[in-house]
């Protein structure tokens, strides 16, 4: 903007009305540019601070209060901001009790008695005698322990056959089936592989580290072609769990991302899609739905593949926010955590202990989780919806009403306010769909749990060097992850699964290896 001298103004009105017009309208673009700026530099900013958050602070999302449960006489009032008090008070903390060492494992007792010159009384010289004992344990560790297994097939010819000149017939026996028919690997060796690798995250180059202290030379390259032959061989496995999964009224699905180095792409994906819940069901709360969890990798993230895997699945479908989900055609059950999520974020910027529009939708939130935390207190199914029937839908009406009023407030459009609520608001026919069924739950929590143990892996090893080796993977965490949400030992297992997997003669044969029919290993 040019400043010009009083005396070098013109006299002209309609000049100078025409010079002020072309300087207001030069102010409102500078102004504009500036809020633009500030909007800039406050967004940065917060990206700054929620990866500082990320990466110091607290991982958990559960707000204060969540774990209890819901009351109507006690239910939280929250007719206006200033209504929320930010002190909550902490339960007392439980002191850790050591839980008794398991009484199958092999014992060895040691008696530390008193000489017995000392079995006598200091005072009268009488003989003393056992009034009691003290017993306590403590757990020895024995290091893993390698043994040769040889196997001698004696031959067997006729002696007379051989000196008459005729064709001698040798009889031996045929050697057992076996995944790998000419290698070293035994069942147990390969299960102690896999689940090094994908239950504990050790790469193949430090298993091979392990093994040369035994004097057992083990390339990485050895192993991961054994790991690729078990894959093939747990293909039908696979295959007829997804059967199984495709067949549950409602599914869970989550994707991340994975590195392949011989891929052009600078992310493939592996995706999972799960059922039933992420352990056993024990007591009165019996699951009819199978715990299934399956993974699939793929080079993209498109919507082809959740389609492409699914196939003409109608059921409900737990998923977040993601638009791929869509082209489905399963009925789409929305994520309450995500919703959560989305004003935890921008709780977290604002200074401690101050309260505001964030907080009090977290405690909206917090509300239907606490009517879902009463309602698992319930012995049934049918009693446990009908609970969430009767209390969950006032709830959303209120929620629905406090995120109406608070869009018509002007933000940024990038603010993390602005986006936590429109989030709901836009997912909200997914988001309110959990009360259609009793087979729905409130979040996708399933989904994200099973594909955590995948995510913590990758840590570790980081990438996969082909896209074959990385959809061998998605069938060894699926057996491995099925398993463990059976209450299986995922090795034990892995033992049984391999060691009849070469002996199975017919496909109905294979429903003995599924892991609620395996029995006792």
């Amino acid at each position: 903007m040019i400043k010009a001298p009083v005396n070098d103004l013109p006299d002209d009105i309609e000049l100078l009305k025409k010079m002020l017009l072309e300087q207001s309208q030069l102010l409102a673009r500078k102004e504009q540019e500036v809020a633009q700026w500030q909007s800039r530099y406050h967004h940065i900013l917060d990206q700054w601070r929620l990866a500082q958050h990320r990466q110091f602070g607290k991982s958990s999302e559960v707000s204060p209060g969540q774990g209890e449960l819901f009351d109507e006489a006690q239910s939280i009032e929250l007719e206006t901001e200033e209504s929320v008090d930010a002190t909550t008070s902490s339960a007392p903390r439980k002191q850790p009790k050591r839980k008794p060492l398991p009484k199958d494992l092999p014992r060895e007792t040691v008696v530390l008695d008193i000489a017995d010159e000392d079995k006598v009384c200091d005072c009268c010289q009488g003989e003393l005698h056992c009034i009691g004992e003290d017993t306590s344990e403590r757990l020895e560790f024995i290091p893993a322990q390698l043994k040769v297994i040889e196997t001698v097939r004696p031959k067997y010819a006729c002696r007379a056959c051989d000196h008459s000149g005729t064709s001698v017939t040798i009889k031996q026996q045929k050697p057992e089936p076996s995944l790998i028919p000419k290698g070293i690997a035994t069942p147990s060796l390969l299960s102690q592989i896999i689940t090094g690798k994908f239950q504990y995250s050790l790469p193949l180059y430090r298993q091979e580290t392990l093994f040369k202290q035994y004097d057992i030379e083990l390339s990485r390259r050895t192993m991961s072609d054994w790991m690729q032959t078990c894959s093939k061989a747990l293909q039908p496995l696979y295959d007829r769990l997804k059967q199984i999964l495709l067949e549950q009224p409602a599914l869970h699905a989550d994707e991340t991302t994975l590195k392949v180095i011989k891929e052009d792409r600078p992310n493939c994906y592996m995706w999972v899609y799960c059922s039933g819940t992420d352990s056993p069901s024990t007591g009165t709360h019996i699951s009819t739905i199978p715990n299934i969890v399956l993974y699939d990798f793929r080079q993209t993230r498109s919507g082809s593949c959740p389609k492409d895997y699914l196939g003409e699945y109608s059921g409900y479908l737990h998923v977040d926010g993601y638009a791929a989900y869509n082209q489905t055609s399963a009925t789409l059950v929305g994520c309450w955590a995500h919703a959560r999520r989305k004003f935890k974020e921008y709780e977290t910027l604002q200074p401690k202990g101050k309260t505001g529009t964030a907080t009090v939708g977290l405690a909206k939130i917090q509300k239907l989780y606490a009517i879902e935390t009463q309602a698992k207190q319930l012995e049934t199914s049918e009693e446990r919806y009908a609970f969430r029937q009767a209390h969950a839908p006032a709830a959303l009406a209120d929620y629905k009403v406090w995120l109406d009023k608070n869009s018509l407030k002007k933000r940024p459009p990038k603010d993390k306010l602005t986006l936590a609520i429109n989030y709901s608001l836009n997912q909200w026919d997914n988001l309110t769909r959990y009360l259609e069924s009793a087979d729905l739950n409130i979040d996708n929590n399933r989904a994200e749990r099973a594909i955590k143990p995948f995510v913590i892996g990758r840590k570790n090893w980081m990438f996969a060097n082909t896209a074959n080796g990385a959809q061998s993977s998605a069938v060894l965490y699926s057996i491995i992850e099925t398993a463990k949400t059976n209450g299986l030992v995922p090795y034990d297992y892995l033992v049984a699964v391999l060691e009849k997997l070469p002996k199975l003669d017919r496909q109905e044969e294979l429903e003995g290896l599924l892991p609620w029919n395996i029995g006792e290993i």
